[in-house]
């Protein structure tokens, strides 16, 4: 029986702004900045400003989208070394998330631990999350942190910085090409 969290029932959103920004916060991070500088941030609300009700729901679907597919690449790696994805990635997830009180409320760590599980075992997170009513704006840095943390954890296992990125663009120009 087909699940209303199926996948193939999610709209993708536009993955490409989401991965914009997951990687200009990887960049960041990497480079050393620990906070966000200010051009950064303001070019951030300024192109989250022209996006409208509709594109922010879009932005949001690609984040959801992100961990989808960050999730499911996760969860092949794990199967090929007989590891569990939700035993490997959720605690160092909510650990992390943990420690970013500035972030991340400690009331939102529940419902992006359940975005993951959900997407570890098949399941659109967007469309489980829709479940439980709208976004919040006290869930968005929350779910940026979520891709995020999951595109670090996907780039260190591989030891290569650009992996996760590389991963999701090729999967888009794949998509586009079909």
């Amino acid at each position: 029986m087909s699940s209303p969290c199926d996948p193939r029932y999610a709209p993708a959103g536009d993955v490409s702004a989401a991965l914009m920004m997951i990687d200009s916060r990887l960049k960041a991070v990497y480079d050393g900045k620990t906070g966000t500088d200010a051009e950064q941030q303001q070019l951030i609300d300024q192109y989250t400003a022209s996006l409208g009700p509709g594109g922010a729901d879009d932005l949001l679907d690609g984040a959801c989208t992100l961990i989808y597919m960050y999730m499911t690449w996760l969860r092949m790696a794990y199967e090929d070394h007989d590891r569990d994805v939700i035993e490997s990635v959720v605690p160092h997830l909510v650990a992390s998330m943990r420690m970013m009180p500035k972030s991340v409320r400690p009331e939102a760590i529940p419902t992006m631990a359940g975005l993951v599980v959900a997407a570890g075992t098949g399941l659109s997170p967007s469309l489980w999350r829709r479940q439980y009513g709208d976004w919040t704006k006290d869930e968005m840095n929350p779910l940026e942190a979520t891709a995020f943390l999951l595109a670090e954890h996907i780039n260190r296992i591989t030891d290569d910085r650009d992996f996760a990125t590389r991963l999701i663009s090729k999967a888009l120009n794949s998509a586009d090409q079909d």
